[in-house]
């Protein structure tokens, strides 16, 4: 009898063991498709709209520095060569002053770029620990992977519940 117990109880720790090392829930998440997504669309859409009057105003400023040295091109024979020189380092100052503020336009477009992809980022981080959680995944893996299953994809999941 005691032998039967022994084996009753051995059968049922070899049985909770056995549920307690099952298999691990596994997650993959593909960045390049996160990256691609119409969401990062959006935030390029958002970045072009907010700074279109600034790319306008320099594309005006620019068209009238052509329009000025067509002018100054035309009329160079009639004037003296001073003035001549004086008009164009006029120009040309103006010009340098165009680069500058080109340069800045750059400086801060990709400034507010790399805000948004970092907000973006964040969020998706937020949304695969959500995820994780909920879900009780014990690994959800991006960025990398040799072979990734259609059964551990969990990559649209991310995007539909990312904000």
């Amino acid at each position: 009898m005691l032998n039967s117990f022994k084996s009753a109880l051995f059968a049922l720790l070899l049985v909770l063991s056995i549920n307690a090392i099952a298999e691990p829930k596994v997650g993959y998440v593909q960045m390049k498709t996160i990256m691609q997504s119409q969401q990062i669309l959006d935030i390029g859409k958002k970045l072009q709209n907010e700074f279109k009057p600034r790319n306008a105003e320099l594309e005006k400023i620019d068209k009238q520095l052509a329009e000025k040295e067509a002018a100054l091109e035309k009329e160079s024979a009639s004037l003296s060569a001073t003035v001549l020189q004086n008009k164009r380092r006029d120009l040309q100052r103006q010009r340098l002053d165009l680069d500058r503020k080109r340069a800045k336009q750059h400086e801060d477009f990709e400034l507010r770029k790399r805000e948004e992809i970092n907000n973006f980022q964040n969020n998706i981080n937020q949304t695969i620990n959500n995820i994780g959680e909920k879900e009780g995944y014990d690994l959800i893996l991006f960025n990398t992977g040799a072979y990734i299953g259609p059964k551990v994809d969990i990559t649209d999941k991310v995007l539909k519940q990312t904000k």
